[in-house]
């Protein structure tokens, strides 16, 4: 079994309680975690035995874009989304990190990891 992981894919998205981040978002980073067995692709150098990258950008990507009130929401809905999408996966845990939460004083950020 491996692990791979996407770091950090940065995103502007409107997710939060108050009327501002919703009308102004925030940057937020996600990071995804899968363990898959890759020794099948690692003997054929082919893409079509592993999981595809892309794929699961593109996942994050369109759930980051549905705005919700709270980031435990948001990171639930990758985890459904990427369990539901590849089942070969045996494990998938994804970190979401809102920089710059407005909590009144500084804060780099705020973060939620969800694992399946």
């Amino acid at each position: 079994m491996s692990i791979i992981t996407l770091e950090n894919m940065e995103f502007h998205a409107y997710h939060g309680c108050l009327e501002h981040e919703k009308q102004l978002g925030n940057t937020y980073y996600v990071t995804v975690d899968f363990e898959l067995d890759t020794n099948k692709a690692g003997k054929t150098d082919a893409l079509e035995d592993t999981l595809n990258y892309q794929s699961v950008y593109d996942i994050v990507k369109k759930e980051m874009e549905i705005p919700s009130n709270l980031i435990e929401h948001v990171a639930q809905r990758i985890i459904d989304s990427l369990s539901e999408l590849f089942p070969q996966v045996s494990s998938f845990k994804v970190r979401l990190s809102k920089m710059n939460p407005p909590l009144g004083g500084k804060v780099e950020k705020v973060s939620i990891e969800v694992k399946s």
